[in-house]
């Protein structure tokens, strides 16, 4: 069966969505193409695409916000799927086995960041969608060791969000400090905020929510937030920790001066607007801390989900059939997604 898997995998011509130049969504930045089948090789896997969610990171590269690593790339890195070839020293997963592919790829192993658990800052990381092709096609390969076993009780649908929103919204929670029963702002209401909220408040956490969307507000309210008011509104208490998940630079300042002695504000968001000047006394004395969020650990990820699969999460996805892509995107863009927007295949 290997065998035959790879004779096809070498011949097949499948289809995929690739940045082909850079430019503003509506211009059009992405084309559908034909590539040939990936084949797995050493410890990769191959994995037949069934969704794969699309990230506010996938509009950032489609439009140069984040340069394309390479020519034609393919966007991508919310994938679930099934594993349909393996490579020659493939061993941890078999064919058939349900599997996500997430953003973080490949870290070198032996820089000092890795050495210290803290392979996120890895000196020579590459990355799903970005460095290598990701999940915008009908298949998809990983080295085994960066997949994950993805948990039951989520549709593939539900399942996709899971790996970038889920995964990152969770190490923005934890690197937000939150002490236990405390107050959380979160800055924007998308993918990652609605999950990394429903999190917090599982966790005792009294959540309020600051975002420019109506429906977000309504989503926040509905989800159990105890306010939800405009992007630069303030809460209605001070705050221990907050979250900000809109690439916004303008909302650095806001949400510090929303913070409590102590607070600490944490920068989810892979791209931001420049950050405007900050007043000392007003923003961050007092001991506010001002904190970025760099990718995420496999140890993050393993968490998350093993949190997901154990604990009620609503994932709130709308779904796009794969020949509507752009369109995925450009709703994102201009806000007319309420949480995530997701690809099937």
């Amino acid at each position: 069966m290997f065998a035959s898997s790879q004779k096809t995998a070498k011949l097949a011509i499948v289809d995929a969505w690739i940045v082909k130049q850079p430019a503003p969504i509506d211009q059009g930045p992405l084309s559908l193409v034909e590539k040939p089948d990936p084949v797995p090789q050493g410890r990769e896997i191959r994995v037949a695409v069934s969704t794969c969610g699309v990230c506010r990171t996938d509009l950032h590269l489609a439009e140069g916000d984040l340069p394309p690593k390479h020519p034609g790339v393919v966007p991508g890195h919310e994938v679930v799927g099934v594993v349909d070839a393996l490579g020659p020293e493939a061993k941890r997963f078999k064919l058939g086995d349900r599997v996500g592919i997430a953003w973080l790829r490949h870290t070198c192993g032996t820089c000092r960041f890795c050495r210290q658990e803290k392979e996120n800052l890895c000196d020579s990381p590459r990355f799903t969608g970005w460095d290598e092709d990701g999940g915008f096609a009908q298949y998809a390969v990983v080295d085994e060791a960066y997949a994950y076993s993805m948990p039951s009780g989520f549709s593939d649908i539900e399942a996709a969000p899971l790996l970038c929103a889920g995964i990152i919204g969770y190490r923005a929670l934890r690197r937000a400090n939150l002490p236990s029963g405390g107050r959380l702002g979160i800055y924007g209401f998308g993918a990652s905020a609605h999950l990394a909220a429903q999190v917090a408040l599982c966790e005792g956490a009294e959540v309020h929510v600051m975002t420019r969307s109506q429906e977000a507000r309504e989503l926040a309210l509905e989800l159990g937030a105890s306010s939800a008011v405009g992007a630069y509104d303030q809460p209605p208490v001070k705050l221990d920790s907050a979250i900000l998940f809109a690439p916004v630079g303008d909302l650095v300042p806001v949400a510090l001066e929303a913070l409590d002695k102590g607070g600490t504000l944490s920068v989810a968001g892979i791209h931001l607007s420049d950050i405007p000047s900050l007043n000392y006394a007003d923003h961050l004395f007092q001991e506010r801390s001002l904190r970025s969020v760099t990718a995420n650990t496999r140890s993050d990820g393993e968490a998350f989900l093993g949190w997901a699969a154990t604990h009620h999460l609503k994932v709130i996805a709308t779904p796009y059939e794969f020949k509507d892509a752009p369109k995925a995107l450009s709703d994102l863009a201009h806000d007319r997604v309420n949480g995530v927007a997701v690809l099937k295949l």
